[in-house]
């Protein structure tokens, strides 16, 4: 496998949050220079102090720009002198919004904002935080496997507005790509859950589904399988993908390998940290519920799918084209997350 030569400037946009800090503290202790973009550079400070606080060298090779998803502004300085952009942001998400469809319009303008103005910059190669929501919901044989050859139908019942926002937003960037003159590479990473240890108090949205069987909200385990991924690989496949000549024009699955239920993991849980066991559930939801709430309930509906989905989910295209190889397993990422969810709830 050829890897382009290092010592390039990368942009990393949305450097704060839970992914783009571990992304940044990777490129830094590769040597990188980096460029990350923020809403507001009143959180630059943050950033360096994460980063400080976990002894990662370099950091006089870190340049901030104020720029937002929402407007042209700053994008255009954002991108001097760049070589790679990895598109980590997304606009802000508001899943109570009276109108979906100016969310998922802001979504693709978001997305487009960055491909445009790195383009016009003369960038080599835009690497886009996708999601796997785009790739795998509208998967139902649960005996197939799913692979980024697939992707999810943006009508598929069930599909939460925020996955079907990150899919028409991959999809407008591949539109984009499609119709330019190809002088700009692209390529997307589609994590599924990203769970594992933050660099500071920053968490992701997926955090959500250990939470509520850790804390006790789950009154009953339904019998759902799924998909995780240590912070830590996703951060290392983003990179890879950005080095690797033969990952230009490619989806990769960022996953670990197999797949865990919810049933495990509350087993698990009980079985490895057993003072947060009290909180914790035995009791099962059985499969009808899910089935006579989806018609009523956008909740049971989501919960449905997700039940009704392929969990045999393929990680082998970034093993093979990118040698990626995952450091963490479906446990341990489980118990990184649940130890952090522990000491927020102290």
């Amino acid at each position: 496998m050829e890897e382009i030569k290092m010592n390039n400037n990368v942009l990393v946009t949305g450097g704060n949050g839970f992914l783009g800090l571990h992304i940044i503290a990777q490129l830094l202790q590769q040597n990188y220079q980096v460029t990350t973009t923020l809403r507001n550079l009143s959180k630059k400070q943050d950033v360096i102090d994460t980063l400080t606080n976990n002894e990662i060298d370099n950091l006089d090779q870190l340049d901030f720009v104020e720029a937002d998803l929402a407007q042209d502004k700053g994008w255009q300085e954002a991108m001097t002198n760049i070589d790679y952009v990895l598109s980590v942001a997304s606009p802000l998400f508001d899943s109570n919004a009276s109108n979906l469809d100016q969310v998922f319009d802001n979504a693709k303008d978001g997305v487009l904002r960055i491909l445009k103005a790195a383009y016009n910059a003369q960038v080599k190669r835009v690497v886009m935080t996708a999601n796997f929501g785009a790739v795998g919901f509208s998967n139902l044989d649960r005996n197939s496997i799913t692979t980024e050859d697939d992707w999810t139908n943006p009508d598929q019942p069930g599909l939460s507005p925020y996955e079907k926002s990150k899919l028409l937003a991959e999809k407008a960037a591949w539109d984009f790509i499609n119709q330019s003159d190809g002088h700009m590479e692209f390529a997307t990473v589609n994590p599924v859950a990203i769970l594992g240890a933050p660099l500071n108090d920053h968490i992701s949205g997926s955090f959500g589904i250990v939470k509520n069987i850790v804390d006790g909200s789950m009154t009953r385990i339904p019998n759902i399988e799924l998909n995780v991924v240590d912070v830590r690989d996703v951060a290392a496949i983003h990179i890879k993908t950005m080095i690797t000549p033969a990952a230009d024009g490619q989806r990769f699955i960022a996953s670990e390998d197999g797949k865990i239920s919810m049933k495990e993991i509350a087993s698990l849980v009980r079985a490895k940290r057993p003072q947060l066991a009290s909180k914790i559930t035995t009791k099962s939801m059985p499969d009808w519920i899910l089935s006579v709430g989806a018609p009523f309930n956008s909740e049971a509906k989501e919960g449905k799918l997700l039940h009704d989905m392929s969990r045999n989910v393929s990680n082998d295209k970034a093993k093979k084209i990118l040698g990626w190889q995952p450091i963490s397993n479906n446990e341990d990422t489980v118990l990184a997350t649940v130890d952090t969810i522990a000491k927020q709830m102290k």
